[in-house]
């Protein structure tokens, strides 16, 4: 076997590796997005601007496009096809690009975003008597949270005439008249970060695991680039 040809075998299976590996990873993260969005279920009927709801859609969003492109890498990688490793690289590299792009956003607009999230739930609260659903779903937010508006417990003095619903205070009761003092939209994000911290050190692992897959897509593109020169 020639020098390049087993350079070129090399890369292919680091790359397949590396991809294997992408792949399982998306698996995760569309694994826990959907776990996320059967446990938050009971939110459904609130904005998407709910932390643990976007989140969840995040998650399934992330995690399905990862599936797919691990898995065009590692057909490109056995196949050995230019074509496929192309693509592959286009995709992962706009994936990239569009990681670092939302990161960037969200933590530069992270306040603007948080008071733009918070009059969504505030304007939902309006139709709270009217809306079944989006009742069940204040009522489970604030009884799990045990937390009471969205904002502030005097969200609702304009909704229900001055009163409280019964979600505010302890299970059982009827008339709620001092409810839990902590905003809903406070807990959800203070749960939301208490959780994330590992979520987080999957996304750096998952993002290494990306870079080394670029590189090693074009240097197997490279190769086999070559290989067929040589050939010719």
């Amino acid at each position: 076997m020639s020098a390049s040809r087993r350079c070129l075998c090399c890369v292919k299976y680091l790359m397949f590796v590396f991809n294997l590996i992408f792949w399982l990873g998306g698996c995760g993260l569309f694994g826990v997005g959907v776990w996320l969005s059967f446990t938050q279920a009971e939110f459904s009927s609130l904005p998407l601007s709910f932390p643990s709801l976007s989140a969840a859609n995040l998650l399934l969003v992330a995690g399905g496009i990862t599936m797919v492109t691990g898995f065009l890498g590692c057909l490109g990688a056995l196949k050995e096809q230019r074509c496929l490793l192309f693509m592959f690289f286009v995709i992962l590299f706009l994936l990239v690009l569009t990681e670092l792009t939302l990161v960037l956003v969200i933590h530069i607009y992270r306040d603007k975003l948080d008071s733009k999230a918070q009059g969504e739930l505030k304007e939902g609260m309006k139709i709270y008597t009217s809306k079944p659903g989006l009742k069940k779903s204040w009522d489970n937010v604030q009884i799990m949270f045990k937390c009471c508006g969205a904002t502030n417990k005097t969200d609702w003095y304009d909704v229900l005439n001055g009163t409280l619903p019964s979600s505010c205070c302890s299970i059982g009761v009827d008339h709620c008249e001092d409810g839990w003092s902590e905003p809903c939209y406070h807990k959800a994000r203070q749960w939301l970060l208490a959780n994330i911290p590992s979520v987080l050190v999957f996304g750096v692992c998952i993002g290494v695991v990306q870079i080394l897959a670029l590189v090693f897509s074009m240097l197997m593109y490279c190769q086999i680039l070559s290989a067929e020169k040589h050939l010719d």
